[in-house]
C-alpha cells in the first residue's frame, strides 16, 4: 500500500497531534535525551486545540502522509517562509515520507510566492533537510531549550549538483 499526501484537515488534528507527541518522544530521544524540561516544554503546544488551530489558520498550510487509514507523518508551513513541523511516525522513517511532504510544502511555498524557507531543526533531523538542499546557518537555542540548528533554503534558486565544485584555485 502507497503513502498518500494530502493538506490536512482540522479533522487530522487528533491523529496527527499524536503522532507529533510519539515522534518526539519517541524519534526525538537523542536530541531531548529524555530530559523532562525540554521534552515537557517542547510538547507542551502540541495540543489537540493547536493543531486544530493551526490546520484551520489560512496563513498556514499543513499536508499529512496517509498509510492507508494511519497518519504517518505531517508537516506545517506558514506563509512567514517558515517550515514550522515536519514529523514522521518514528516505525516509518526513511521511506520517502519526509521528502514527499517537503515536496508538498515547498511546492505550496512557490504558488504563495516565497521565495526562501527556514526553520529551527533538532540536530538529529538536520542531515536529512540538509540532503533536500537546506543550508545549515549554525546552532540556535530556539527549540525549546534545545540548542537546534537553523536551516533555510532558497527556493527559486538553480541547484548546483553536489558533485560539482568551481573552484579558481586550481586554475583550471
Amino acid at each position: 500500500m502507497g503513502i498518500d499526501i494530502r493538506q490536512a484537515t482540522p479533522n487530522d488534528a487528533p491523529e496527527a497531534c499524536a503522532l507529533l507527541r510519539r515522534s518526539i518522544e519517541e524519534g526525538c530521544a537523542a536530541d531531548h535525551g529524555a530530559r523532562t524540561d525540554i521534552l515537557q516544554a517542547w510538547l507542551s503546544n502540541k495540543t489537540l486545540q493547536n493543531v486544530t488551530t493551526w490546520f484551520s489558520s489560512p496563513s498556514n498550510f499543513a499536508v499529512v502522509a496517509v498509510d492507508g487509514q494511519q497518519l504517518a507523518g505531517m508537516a506545517l508551513l506558514t506563509q512567514a517562509g517558515k517550515l514550522a513541523l515536519c514529523y514522521v511516525m518514528p516505525g516509518q522513517l526513511q521511506q520517502g515520507i519526509g521528502r514527499a511532504m517537503v515536496q508538498a510544502v515547498e511546492a505550496r511555498a512557490r504558488s504563495w510566492d516565497i521565495a526562501k524557507l527556514h526553520m529551527h531543526c533538532p540536530a538529529s533531523s538536520s542531515g536529512f533537510f540538509e540532503r533536500l538542499g537546506y543550508v545549515n546557518a549554525g546552532k540556535d537555542k530556539a527549540c525549546f531549550g534545545l540548542e537546534c540548528d537553523f536551516l533555510w533554503k532558497q527556493l527559486n534558486a538553480v541547484e548546483v549538483p553536489a558533485s560539482k565544485r568551481y573552484c579558481s584555485c586550481s586554475g583550471k
